[in-house]
């Protein structure tokens, strides 16, 4: 008798009774397996709390989410709003179904953020670092597939972590997979959105593609989540109420004979090829990252929001060169908004909507035309979203280029007035003198007029008329626009962001020499586009930047040093910065603001 003939033939012996009773029965599992399945049995429970159910407001469709703030903000992905609108309803394991809305969308990234609304006391997932994540660990993932939730409780499915760092470029849509989380845990049509967490409940992944089965959307044992991680980065963007998009380096990359990764092409109006970088050179590191292989670099270039500034280390010939490239967007804004404000039935990554409802059985058992190893997760479309009821109504407002444009004004309100506690400009918009000392050169004065402004420096006196295009007047020579800056400065000190011109709330972004993200204002007048950092922690203003141009550095003044005159708390240092070179260091020593 073979060993598994044996053991069939025990098997139907203890279902039958007919093994003797001197058998001995099986020993109790050791207390270390029973205490290590308790442990993962309260993790689970713990973490499924914070997990949605997202359903589409009229009924077919939907996908899972994560709460991850106690008043209701929730990501899940792009694809699964996608085709509800502005408006879905979202069930919880509390039983209860909440209204949500849309708050922010990333198209290529395939992460959305939402707002459930009626509590300000949700569970939320506790946050893990995806960068810790190894091959091996234990994970799980919760969710609602094939809207089988419709009692808002969850499937969770265990397993593995089986790849980090995995690279899906797009297919046939605008989704592309970077820097993402593989895992052998059950992904299936539905747990789109989802989270994916660690052994310990932390949340390290967003689910959201998957690998089928030729014949039928079943799993095979190879999902794909959004690492958390990247996540992170988009979250102030996400929070903007904009269509964001991703970054481009503005250069292909190639391995070359000797397999380093060099530079193919570079666009020569690109920030890189202004810091430097040329056809040929070999990229050693980026965003701190070793760049050992294409892949690897496409997979690190795509974690990063388009504006954002990341170190970057290449060597050419026998010379390191170290320095921060700012990156430009992977789409132009008309391509983005073209693809992503289409009809629900259009959206990429899904299914064609259905000439008639197909029942269950073929819903679940038959193949859509577009499933293919590595797509996201689709469900039916939903076919015309229903309006909004009127309490959700006041929460939605509909401008080109925004996911919902509510949030920004709400962001965009927030981190002004953060910044007046520390003072009202607007009785001082009157002339401004600003005097004391710069590095290398000696007394400074600048004169900000409502007409005029005059700096006046041992080396020059210069001139800008505020009234006239600011682009062609960046004075002095070598700053970039160091009157046109301190002009605008004041500007938005004293009008405020609804009076300066279009101002909008970026999003979160690192400043050169600064710790954490800083919150963004974007605004333009007279031609040029300035940027307003804003120190989160103590809502001051920490640094402008001036950009002449899209193409060109801009003048860049790091603001510190803030001491109160009058009620207001105003910067006495300020550093200069043009392109790699630090302008000029200017301590201010007086400060006299006229109404």
């Amino acid at each position: 008798m073979s060993d598994r003939q044996r053991h069939l033939w025990l098997c139907w012996a203890g279902v039958l009774g007919l093994l003797p009773s001197c058998v001995a029965p099986a020993a109790d599992p050791p207390a270390a397996v029973m205490a290590a399945e308790q442990q993962r049995v309260d993790a689970i429970a713990k973490a499924v709390q914070s997990t949605v159910a997202v359903f589409a407001a009229g009924g077919q469709g939907g996908g899972s989410g994560v709460v991850i703030t106690p008043d209701g903000y929730a990501l899940s992905n792009y694809h699964v709003v996608a085709p509800t609108g502005p408006y879905m309803r979202c069930g919880m394991v509390d039983g209860n179904l909440y209204d949500a809305v849309v708050v922010g969308v990333d198209p290529t990234g395939d992460v959305s953020l939402i707002k459930l609304l009626g509590r300000d006391d949700f569970p939320v997932a506790e946050m893990g670092d995806s960068d810790r994540v190894r091959v091996g660990d234990w994970c799980f993932a919760a969710g609602n597939p094939f809207l089988l939730a419709t009692d808002f409780q969850p499937t969770v499915t265990y397993g593995i972590v089986s790849g980090v760092r995995r690279y899906q470029p797009p297919a046939g849509t605008l989704l592309e997979y970077t820097d993402c989380i593989q895992t052998d845990a059950a992904i299936n049509p539905g747990n789109s959105g989802g989270p994916l967490f660690d052994a310990a409940g932390r949340l390290i992944g967003i689910n959201g593609r998957g690998s089928f089965e030729k014949r039928g959307r079943v799993s095979v044992g190879v999902g794909y989540a959004i690492s958390i991680n990247q996540i992170k980065k988009f979250l102030g963007y996400l929070h903007s109420g904009r269509i964001v998009d991703h970054a481009t380096l503005g250069a292909t990359v190639t391995t070359d004979d000797q397999g380093r990764v060099v530079v193919s092409n570079i666009l020569e109006s690109s920030d890189a090829f202004r810091r430097g970088l040329r056809f040929g050179d070999q990229l050693l590191s980026f965003g701190g990252r070793p760049v050992t292989s294409v892949n690897g670099f496409k997979s690190v270039l795509g974690i990063y929001p388009k504006g954002w500034r990341v170190p970057v280390t290449f060597l050419r010939e026998d010379r390191i060169v170290e320095t921060h490239v700012r990156l430009a967007g992977v789409h132009t804004q008309e391509d983005l908004l073209r693809n992503v404000q289409k009809p629900p039935t259009e959206q990429p990554g899904l299914p064609p909507a259905p000439k008639e409802k197909p029942s269950p059985s073929k819903e679940k058992d038959e193949p859509s035309p577009n499933e293919r190893p590595g797509l996201p997760l689709p469900l039916p479309n939903v076919m015309t979203p229903p309006p909004p009821p009127p309490h959700v109504a006041p929460l939605i407002k509909k401008r080109p280029g925004y996911a919902n444009y509510y949030f920004n004004e709400l962001n965009r309100n927030r981190v002004w007035n953060a910044f007046t506690a520390h003072g009202n400009f607007r009785e001082a918009a009157g002339t401004w003198v600003i005097a004391g000392r710069a590095s290398g050169t000696g007394p400074f004065e600048i004169t900000l007029g409502t007409e005029q402004v005059v700096g006046k420096f041992p080396t020059s006196q210069d001139r800008v008329d505020v009234r006239n295009d600011l682009d062609q007047q960046l004075a002095p020579p070598a700053s970039g626009g160091l009157l046109p800056a301190l002009h605008l400065w004041q500007r938005m000190l004293t009008l405020g962001p609804e009076q300066f011109g279009e101002t909008y709330y970026l999003g979160t972004a690192p400043l050169i020499n600064h710790d954490g993200l800083y919150d963004v204002l974007v605004a333009v007048h007279n031609v040029v586009e300035t940027r307003f950092s804003f120190d989160p922690r103590t809502g001051l203003l920490a640094a402008v930047e001036m950009f002449p141009a899209a193409d060109a550095d801009p003048c860049e003044i790091s603001f510190s040093n803030y001491r109160e005159l009058d009620g207001r708390w105003l910067p006495h240092t300020a550093v200069v910065r043009y392109g790699e070179d630090v302008f000029a260091t200017l301590e201010i020593d007086k400060y006299s603001l006229s109404p």
